[in-house]
């Protein structure tokens, strides 16, 4: 038999009826990390779960969105530095990859690292994403295998480039200032239309800080990053994690003028800012509070390593002369990874570690850990 392929509309119906479908079981309304893990990976339907083209370099790939390693290969190379200082420093011999996408970043590592690398774990929910990774890295076969959950016991070096930023978040509203606004959670309900709208309701949950000024304000917390993030420190025995995503610090990212929240949608390369349409068709994702994983992380037993700008980690890590080897064309790409206006300023990294504490090279020069 011949694989159907779903179209964008039948897909996108399939995936509202099955998202309505949850809704009217759970009462009518459900917390906005329910609608988001819901339209990004309901098996077969969600975003990161149907087959549609999500990594590229250009719209006309018929893709949504550019992922560094995707831009250009150096950012792998560059990267493999530190994923080779850590495999040395803890004596293991194993990457774990989380969310490997393409492929793109686990070819760069694995063609630089070399024997280094003895296996090549990468744990992907998307069974579409699973096959285009096992095409694009055949010649590493051997070395690699496919999880979709960590096991209760692991060793070796975590990599989780723009992880974070897909898993599901609770929205909170306040309504009125901070003397006398309320705090509710926003979910999603059925309109009479049919289409997805906005409810919220009274709640106790509070962002971790209180957040001053007279304004409305929507912000986001993020349960299921911290759970991750404790998932990985109870069941990793010795290594080191490395997560590069967009976000801030705590202060910055509850800061009062951020009073719409960061939830962002990426389609065709164009931002937008409303989930509830197009639903499975596009990306839905949030900044990442850096200071909740790093507080989640030593509060479960990780030592944080390490917590800089993505500038000042990949220059560490000695992407400059490489640059310099490149032609213009492609050192133009390259810069876009440590340019302030572009990746440089907005994308982080934290690396934890288990094990004898020590300081890993991205963050010889930049580290801002203190100021989590």
């Amino acid at each position: 038999m011949r694989a159907v392929t779903k179209t964008p509309d039948s897909l996108t119906t399939a995936l509202q009826t099955h998202i309505a479908q949850a809704i009217a079981a759970a009462g009518g309304w459900i917390g906005f990390d329910r609608f988001m893990a819901l339209a990004l990976y309901t098996p077969g339907l969600g975003y990161y779960a149907n087959d549609s083209t999500k990594f590229g370099a250009m719209p006309g790939s018929g893709s949504d969105f550019v992922t560094a390693p995707e831009m250009t290969p150096l950012f792998g190379q560059t990267l493999a530095v530190q994923v080779g200082e850590a495999l040395a420093h803890t004596g293991t011999h194993e990457v774990w990859e989380f969310g490997a996408g393409s492929g793109a970043l686990a070819l760069q590592l694995l063609d630089t690292l070399g024997d280094q690398v003895q296996r090549y774990t990468i744990v992907d929910l998307s069974g579409s994403l699973r096959a285009r990774q096992q095409a694009k890295l055949v010649a590493h076969a051997h070395k690699l295998r496919w999880v979709d959950a960590l096991p209760e016991q692991f060793s070796g070096v975590v990599v989780g480039n723009e992880v974070l930023d897909a898993m599901p978040v609770q929205l909170l509203a306040r309504h009125g200032g901070q003397e006398s606004g309320r705090w509710h959670e926003r979910g999603v309900v059925v309109a009479e239309d049919g289409s997805f709208a906005w409810a919220d309701r009274p709640t106790d949950l509070r962002p971790p800080i209180a957040i001053e000024g007279p304004q409305d304000y929507l912000t986001e917390i993020h349960a299921q990053g911290e759970a991750f993030i404790r998932t990985l420190a109870d069941r990793l025995e010795r290594g080191a994690i490395f997560l590069l995503d967009y976000g801030f610090g705590e202060g910055e990212y509850y800061h009062p003028q951020r009073h719409m929240g960061t939830v962002m949608c990426h389609q065709g390369h164009l931002a937008d800012c409303d989930p509830l349409v197009a639903v499975g068709l596009k990306d839905i994702t949030a900044h990442v509070n850096f200071t909740a994983m790093a507080l989640a992380a030593q509060e479960a037993g990780l030592d944080v390593l390490g917590y800089t700008t993505q500038a000042h980690f990949l220059i560490n890590c000695g992407l400059l002369p490489k640059m310099e080897l490149l032609p213009q064309s492609e050192r133009a790409l390259a810069a876009k990874l440590i340019m302030e206006h572009e990746m440089g300023e907005l994308f982080k990294v934290l690396a934890l570690g288990k094990g004898e504490p020590w300081e890993p090279l991205g963050f010889a020069r930049g580290d801002r850990s203190h100021r989590l």
